[in-house]
């Protein structure tokens, strides 16, 4: 694990000089102008901003796949007004609150919930966000759905996070996010607030212990898989509806 951090680390701080030397060079200028009608010229432009929140949402992208992002813009041009529940607040919080009608973002991290507290304050033109600091749990939950995998959090506890959907008991959801920590137990709460036409964004399903519980989910299921801003390789972001709704 430490050897993957490390890898990680290195990886994210080559790119940033990259940035750096492609935007004393003009090349950034050239993409910048060209981003807008290519989707290549955006993605080259994109990743240089690996773990740079201000540079993401300077190119107005959240961080899913690009397909997934074309199909959630697609759904809320027909829901201006949508209600939005979000695990993980970042870029995507900021995207989503220029389509939609309220957004309503979960974090578990203080010192990134005062970074994106500063950022929605200092961002025009946004729908109402409601952005809470939901911690880690004092004591494990008894249920292991609640305890995270991540490296760096294993073993945290996130009942208290995974719960949040339901402050308000009856209230549902036109798109949820799944983006955060304990991801499983997040869809086994979000599927109960899920408008019947909604949408659940579940993001980085490439991974076996996610497609697992949406397999036991009785959701419908659409898989894109491919470029992602700021990432090198392919991913996949995944698209849930209530069954009779995708039919």
């Amino acid at each position: 694990m430490a050897q993957t951090m490390s890898l990680k680390s290195g990886y994210i701080t080559t790119m940033r000089g990259l940035n750096a030397l492609s935007r004393s060079v003009g090349l950034n200028r050239w993409l910048d102008a060209r981003r807008d009608g290519s989707r290549l010229a955006h993605w080259a432009r994109s990743l240089g901003a690996i773990h740079d929140l201000d540079g993401l949402v300077a190119l107005d992208v959240p961080w899913w796949t690009y397909n997934a992002i074309d199909e959630v813009t697609k759904f809320l041009e027909t829901r201006p007004g949508a209600r939005v529940f979000e695990y993980g607040s970042g870029a995507s919080t900021i995207w989503l609150a220029k389509r939609a009608g309220h957004i309503t973002s979960v974090e578990h991290h203080a010192g990134w919930f005062q970074r994106m507290e500063q950022t929605l304050a200092d961002t025009k033109d946004l729908c109402p966000v409601e952005l809470r600091l939901v911690a880690p749990d004092t004591s494990p939950a008894a249920d292991d759905l609640y305890i995270s995998q991540k490296a760096g959090e294993k073993g945290q506890s996130f009942e208290a996070y995974a719960s949040a959907i339901g402050a308000e008991p009856d209230a549902l959801y036109d798109v949820i996010v799944i983006d955060g920590r304990a991801r499983n137990a997040c869809l086994a709460h979000a599927a109960r607030h899920l408008a019947p036409d909604g949408m659940i964004v579940f993001d980085n399903t490439g991974r076996d212990r996610y497609m697992q519980a949406i397999k036991a989910s009785d959701l419908s299921a659409q898989h894109l898989r491919g470029l992602t801003p700021a990432l090198p390789y392919p991913d996949k972001t995944t698209l849930l509806r209530k069954a009779d709704a995708a039919a």
